[in-house]
């Protein structure tokens, strides 16, 4: 979720109004097809919001736009604000995800889907001030050579002046970014944003994922402290034991652990 905003405050580059808005199939349309240059002749979602968890213990992601379109096609379009320096690496789990999900489902590998792996940034993530960052496995030895995997992943830069693109394209791109424009499709998109702040239903559900968020949050230092203090634990533990100052019953007493903990680490000191 976006650094928190009051619900009045939030704008098309923050992704839960974004996921919101493109849920309109003609919106969400028009937008892929002016940044991809191509006409697409209708699109389906699969779910609200695409989450896809492999295993029980996997790291799961949760896909703001997730979309398919009469060829079957995947796009999946995310909005990144902040430069966390682990986009790349996020892409690729991104795609790696989504292809074992389609594979879940029974497809054979050389069924895979085409795909787009899509993030809208409003920083130049490769520092070369191109509007579009385009990213397709080929050949180092001879670039000429592309492996065809049918996986491409685009990172838009809202800041960039230089590259082929429409003019179209630019204008959504610089709104994200903040700029107002007088184009038609931009307009579209703010009276679609102020249309949305009016919805009582999306505020109460802001809201609660704002709160559900603060309390992961909590609970995370939470468990960090604790976690931090039961190592303190050990390892004055392990410096009574090799001291060899105190019974076990008394190590137990000063220190708080189990007889079980005690033995437990017992035999890493040993080792």
């Amino acid at each position: 979720m976006s650094a928190h905003k009051k619900w009045e405050e939030l704008e098309l580059k923050d992704d839960f109004m974004f996921a919101k808005v493109m849920r309109d199939p003609e919106l969400c349309k028009e937008m892929l097809e002016r940044l991809l240059g191509f006409k697409i002749a209708r699109i389906e979602y699969p779910e609200e919001q695409k989450t896809i968890d492999i295993a029980y213990d996997s790291h799961g992601v949760r896909l703001d736009i997730y979309v398919q379109d009469e060829e079957s096609t995947v796009y999946n379009v995310e909005i990144q604000t902040a430069d966390t320096k682990e986009l790349p690496k996020r892409s690729r789990y991104y795609q790696a995800m989504i292809d074992l999900n389609l594979l879940e489902k029974g497809e054979h590998y050389r069924h895979l889907n085409k795909s787009y792996i899509i993030f809208i940034c409003t920083f130049d993530l490769f520092g070369k001030s191109f509007y579009r960052y385009t990213f397709e496995n080929t050949c180092k030895e001879d670039t000429s050579i592309g492996l065809k995997d049918q996986a491409a992943k685009i990172f838009f830069n809202t800041s960039g002046t230089i590259g082929d693109l429409s003019e179209e394209a630019k204008a959504f791109l610089k709104y994200i970014g903040g700029t107002a424009s007088d184009d038609d499709f931009v307009r579209k998109l703010e009276d679609r944003v102020n249309t949305a702040r009016k919805k009582d239903e999306w505020r109460r559900e802001y809201m609660t994922l704002y709160m559900r968020d603060l309390e992961n949050r909590e609970l995370g230092r939470q468990e960090g402290r604790q976690e931090g203090r039961q190592e303190e634990k050990i390892q004055i533990v392990k410096m009574l034991l090799r001291k060899g100052l105190l019974s076990d019953a008394e190590i137990i007493s000063v220190t708080d652990v189990s007889p079980e903990e005690l033995q437990e680490i017992k035999k890493s000191v040993n080792a």
